[in-house]
């Protein structure tokens, strides 16, 4: 399984013969400016809420590859209004099959809008079952008892989970919601982007040693494979 980080919370996850995209938001990121959106290419683009700093480009990247656009409900619909051709609304409880695997929107907490201030339905989290990995994607969201829920049903191979405190967990919040998934390797997000969210990565890691973890903070534009 290959991953690429563009920065924030987007990563390019290939699953097979398909390609899907989290939460893209590259052009307005200017720690993203070397990464050119028009060469990205993906079959699904996966939305966790409808903040601007996780959907800005959506729009661009669906458009010109047709990609499928899986979101929650207000968020599927306020693309589709934009002109998006495939989506797929659902909330927080729900699965669905799709060719690269399945898929189950699960509870985050945290706000959502869209970015011309409408209702952005709830925000959320996901668990990909692929042929490969079994993976954890936690959007945006502050620490929860809830997360215990995912390791009653799901092998967590890894997570993605956002780490810049501020607006969402911190990497002590993350180490303990990673104990609640039950998984040992996180891959960190939704950091440095701005003053608000800036971590230190050498006192990052100690803390995830601390809690017997592999926390791996990824460069923009650097693509790892997940064996």
């Amino acid at each position: 399984m290959d991953i690429t980080y563009y920065g924030h919370s987007c990563f390019l996850v290939s699953l097979g013969d398909y390609k899907v995209l989290f939460d893209p938001y590259i052009s307005d990121n200017e720690l993203a400016s070397r990464i050119d959106i028009n060469t990205i290419e993906c079959d699904f683009i996966i939305l966790s809420h409808g903040h601007e700093d996780h959907v800005k480009d959506v729009e661009a990247i669906g458009k010109r590859t047709g990609a499928t656009i899986i979101a929650n409900f207000e968020v599927a619909t306020w693309f589709e209004k934009k002109g998006i051709e495939k989506t797929f609304g659902m909330n927080p409880g729900g699965k669905a099959i799709f060719e690269f695997g399945t898929l189950k929107m699960v509870t985050a907490v945290h706000s959502s809008s869209m970015p011309d201030g409408s209702y952005g339905g709830v925000a959320a989290g996901y668990v990909i079952e692929s042929g490969e990995k079994i993976f954890y994607y936690s959007g945006d969201t502050a620490l929860h008892k809830d997360m215990s829920l995912i390791a009653d049903q799901f092998h967590v191979d890894f997570a993605f989970m956002c780490i810049g405190d501020t607006y969402t967990m911190d990497v002590a919040d993350a180490m303990v919601a990673a104990s609640y998934v039950n998984t040992k390797k996180i891959i960190g997000m939704h950091f440095n982007t701005w003053p608000s969210v800036e971590i230190d990565p050498v006192e990052a890691k100690i803390i995830a040693r601390q809690a017997e973890k592999e926390l791996i903070l990824m460069e923009i534009g650097e693509t790892i494979k997940i064996k």
